[in-house]
């Protein structure tokens, strides 16, 4: 006779895909509640620490673990590419963003770096701080990078989560009345292109899944040659840069080199791999969209609206022809 924890038990573990509870749930089940008398049984609950870890596996067993089925090691190895490629945008962005304001700041006279240096200093501790933490935290992005295809792991997980703490300063601020937001779709949007690759990396690169790795090229030179794309796309077009220009631009260089390698190949270069950039791709074009929208109409803004919906139709093309291909890929699978 099922007793009542045996019971709750069975449905915590209805977190677990079909696949990995017709293999382990009567092991599980007997584990948890196989040296507790009846009386017990019937009043007790499975812990929280229990039901934490169930779910944790929950996670990892949908996110291709050894012996998963097909599905779910596309679904995994999909994850975890987009964690990757989005985690790369963002440390370029990280590193070059802020060379470049130094170095404009340091070469045009002492007014203009005495106006650099007022951003963190004379607002009162917390808005110094959270200015300083703004310029310094994103550095996690590119710890996370290298952390990650260096197989330190934890790393990873700390410097993403670090990396996208700024963007949240904008909602807090708000909800506490300190400051109002200007432009809410944009910031919503810009959160949720820090935090979805970030919980990403954190649920697809756990300790059962194979380790990160690059399609093609070592982890320093593919970094190198993101931070030169992104760093000519600001210098070149100055006039429609914003926090998006650079990573939108250089997701379209990478995806189209993807697709070409992919081509050359004959073959996907990752299982996923077209869709998981066609999900970037469409979350860059979220931001853009929301970027642009409150200057549609305005004269003034001609001259930063002309490059930026160019960028917002080259992502639109290319979301499509990469989910077209991931779509084949799946197909064929």
């Amino acid at each position: 006779m099922t007793t009542l924890l045996e019971a709750r038990y069975r449905t915590v573990l209805r977190l677990l895909p079909a696949y990995y509870r017709r293999e382990r749930e009567e092991e599980m089940v007997e584990t948890y509640v196989g040296d507790l008398d009846r009386d017990t049984q019937d009043q007790s609950r499975p812990t929280l620490g229990e039901v934490a870890s169930i779910a944790a596996l929950a996670v990892r067993s949908r996110l291709g673990a050894a012996g998963a089925p097909r599905p779910y090691v596309l679904l995994g190895s999909g994850a975890r590419l987009f964690a990757l490629a989005a985690v790369l945008l963002l440390a370029a962005s990280a590193v070059v963003e802020p060379i470049l304001q130094l170095t404009w700041s340091l070469t045009r006279g002492g007014a203009q770096r005495r106006l650099f240096l007022s951003e963190f200093t004379g607002h009162g501790p917390l808005a110094d701080t959270v200015a300083v933490a703004q310029w310094v935290l994103p550095l996690g992005w590119t710890a996370a990078y290298f952390g990650l295809l260096y197989g330190r792991r934890r790393l990873a997980r700390t410097g993403v989560l670090v990396a996208a703490l700024p963007t949240l300063w904008p909602l807090v601020s708000s909800l506490t009345g300190a400051t109002p937001i200007v432009e809410p779709a944009f910031v919503v949007t810009l959160a949720l292109l820090a935090w979805l690759p970030a919980l990403a990396l954190c649920a697809a690169h756990h300790r059962d899944a194979p380790a990160a790795r690059l399609p093609a090229g070592t982890p320093g030179v593919v970094f190198m040659a993101a931070c030169v794309v992104t760093g000519a796309s600001l210098v070149l077009l100055p006039a429609a840069a914003d926090l998006v220009w650079g990573p939108a631009n250089c997701f379209v260089v990478g995806a189209l080199g993807w697709l070409l390698w992919t081509v050359r190949r004959g073959e996907p270069v990752a299982p996923g791999g077209a869709l998981a950039l066609a999900v970037l791709g469409l979350l860059l074009l979220a931001v853009r969209v929301s970027a642009v929208y409150p200057w549609l109409g305005l004269p003034e803004a001609a001259g930063y609206l002309g490059g930026d919906l160019v960028q917002a139709a080259a992502l639109a093309l290319l979301i499509v022809v990469l989910a077209v291909a991931g779509c084949r890929e799946l197909a064929a699978r």
